[in-house]
């Protein structure tokens, strides 16, 4: 969800945010303490506003506000009542690295808010580290569930997580060790640029440490176990990654699914019939900004969906039971559409169509001989590109070896022209109250 932007106003003095790190005020630039002693109010965290002084340090004594909780739906209101007094919001480390700096942005417009950085915690935990900035991930686990990290935990990489609390590194240390990274380095950096600094180090597997101070972060050194199965990002994933009951779109024809949806940075996809999940999950592990929604209409398969997903490191997929296409009223427009299962059902491809933006892909597969039909009228109607992808697998034969066929599937696959026709008609091809195809 984008946060809400207030209307600018030329006459709003200038929000300035200041970063601090764990040292406080004695770390603070001069410039930086220059805004702090002439503020008029002071926001932030309690632990922030306990690092600056009052007087003699600051010019006056400015009115302190501790940020409410939940925070986000307040800030409007927040900064609207100190209008026209001097404004001073306090940030760990960069205020534009996962920091209220990029909210404040985004809420004030870039010319009402000035920034002034201290180090992040990630050139703090590099610096100590000696690692290079530059060659590693950082995956920020303050508000995302743990599970985010499967996406990135990989053979050879090294990750920064941004804790949310003390509990975090024993919670990556746990999922490292069920992953089949258990022999895998983990430093715990607690309180840095501070007077009670300290780091801990130990594997995965035998993490014995509880809990650690809450303003720490968590450095891993992925070390895979003899026998672990690697997860790319790119589409295709063995289909024993995923938990199913046959109704799975096969690693082969989701690979190219995939590659005609052509998943972009920040876009959203609709995947309906969703079965698994597999190319919702897919898709949002191409980018960490990618987004999903999984319609499902069976409950059970549902549940699967959020499974699967927060196993393979994409927690934020949405899954919405019901069905299509009464389930996708209300949801956000997407950039591309997959239809997996229900092409044959009247309004699914007509209401897929018509949500989707200008210039977006919409895929739909088919491997009955009624739901080929269906996308061959489409197609007729729509124009695109309609192929036919057949597999085999090789498999015992007796004491030989030979070549098992999957059923063929036909892949369907149109963009939106930027002057879409409106309203859709159907074609008029043969319906049925609904099939899982995938």
């Amino acid at each position: 969800m984008s946060d809400p932007v207030l209307p600018t106003d030329p006459a709003a003095p200038v929000v300035t945010v200041v970063g601090v790190g764990a040292d406080g005020w004695a770390g603070l630039s001069e410039t930086a303490r220059r805004e702090l002693r002439a503020a008029e109010v002071l926001m932030g965290s309690a632990r922030q506003l306990a690092l600056i002084p009052g007087p003699p340090d600051v010019e006056r004594v400015a009115e302190r506000v501790t940020w409410p909780s939940p925070l986000l739906p307040a800030l409007p209101g927040l900064i609207a009542s100190h209008r026209g007094r001097r404004v001073c919001v306090l940030a760990s480390g960069d205020p534009m690295f996962h920091g209220i700096g990029t909210t404040l942005v985004r809420l004030l417009g870039a010319d009402r808010v000035r920034v002034l950085p201290h180090p992040s915690s990630v050139s703090l935990a590099c610096a100590r580290l000696g690692w290079a900035a530059d060659r590693l991930d950082v995956v920020s686990l303050v508000t995302a569930p743990v599970e985010t990290l499967h996406g990135w935990v990989h053979d050879g990489r090294r990750i920064l997580v941004l804790s949310a609390d003390g509990r975090t590194p024993a919670r990556v240390a746990g999922l490292l060790a069920a992953r089949g990274y258990g022999g895998s380095p983990v430093t715990v950096l607690e309180r840095l640029g501070g007077p009670g600094e300290r780091v801990i180090s130990g594997t995965a597997a035998l993490w014995s440490l509880p809990s650690a101070h809450d303003l720490n972060v968590v450095a891993v050194e992925c070390l895979a176990d003899a026998g672990t199965v690697a997860l790319p990002r790119v589409p295709g994933l063995p289909d024993d990654a995923y938990e199913h009951d046959g109704q799975l779109t096969k690693s082969e024809v989701r690979a190219v699914t995939l590659s005609r949806l052509a998943p972009v940075p920040g876009q959203l996809l609709w995947d309906v019939g969703a079965g698994a999940g597999s190319i919702g999950i897919e898709w949002m592990r191409v980018h960490p900004d990618n987004r999903a929604v999984a319609v499902e209409s069976r409950p059970g398969r549902a549940a699967v969906v959020a499974r699967n997903a927060a196993r393979l490191g994409v927690p934020g997929l949405t899954v919405v039971t019901g069905a299509a296409p009464a389930a996708l009223d209300g949801l956000e427009r997407p950039d591309a559409v997959f239809v997996g299962g229900g092409v044959t059902v009247p309004g699914v491809v007509e209401g897929c169509w018509e949500a989707l933006r200008p210039g977006g892909r919409l895929v739909a597969n088919a491997v009955t001989v009624e739901s080929e039909a269906v996308l061959a009228s489409w197609f007729g109607a729509l124009g695109g590109d309609l192929v036919r992808l057949s597999v085999g697998r090789a498999a015992p034969v007796g004491g030989f070896t030979g070549w098992r066929p999957m059923m063929p599937v036909t892949i369907w696959t149109a963009v939106k022209p930027p002057a879409a026709r409106e309203p859709l008609e159907s074609p008029g091809v043969p319906t049925s109250p609904g099939e899982d195809v995938r």
